[in-house]
């Protein structure tokens, strides 16, 4: 990807500013601007309905298992839209520059399956340590927001490779192993 002067390149993680004629500054940063956005729009949410469930319920289990089901829930939605996209790109695998292409991206979906994880154990690890006990307190809703993610993560999938699909115009072209209309009544 060619990076031009007060370009961002996503795929690099740093923005390039010309200062003046022989004087180039980069900024590298961790990833696209608006997937950070994305990233805390989520944590908002899941805040928000925290803070809502603590005012109306007064019960901590349930507002931080239902606070952190949400974050999870948006933030499995975007990985999973953004995974979808990622492997939407794969069509040739042919030349080496395709294949680097899917390393990096390999790559990032390592990362974005880390963060996944590590936000299920996160909120496991914090609903274990609310002082409600019992078998449902303890083993069953510690488990609730990463089922909740990992369900996300599917239906953003599917959505997003649902919208790709109905974006295209016309009937699909007939494959090489289905036969043409017109010779499947020649031979009756």
């Amino acid at each position: 990807m060619q990076v031009t002067a007060s370009g961002v390149s996503t795929a690099m993680g740093r923005i390039v500013k010309q200062v003046s004629e022989g004087t180039t500054k980069y900024y590298w940063y961790p990833g696209d601007k608006k997937e950070w956005i994305r990233a805390a729009v989520a944590l908002g949410v899941g805040l928000a309905a925290f803070g809502l469930l603590m005012l109306f319920t007064r019960n901590v289990l349930v507002a931080t298992v239902v606070g952190t089901s949400v974050t999870a829930l948006v933030a499995g939605i975007n990985f999973g839209r953004r995974d979808a996209r990622a492997l939407a790109g794969f069509r040739d695998l042919g030349d080496r520059a395709a294949r680097r292409a899917v390393a990096g991206h390999a790559g990032k979906a390592v990362w974005r399956g880390f963060a996944h994880g590590l936000g299920g154990a996160t909120a496991a690890v914090l609903i274990l340590n609310l002082p409600h006990r019992g078998i449902v307190a303890d083993w069953v809703l510690p488990v609730v927001p990463a089922v909740v993610a990992a369900l996300a993560h599917q239906a953003g999938m599917l959505y997003e490779q649902l919208t790709a699909s109905a974006s295209t115009s016309g009937p699909a072209a007939p494959t090489k192993s289905e036969p043409e209309p017109a010779l499947q009544g020649a031979g009756k």
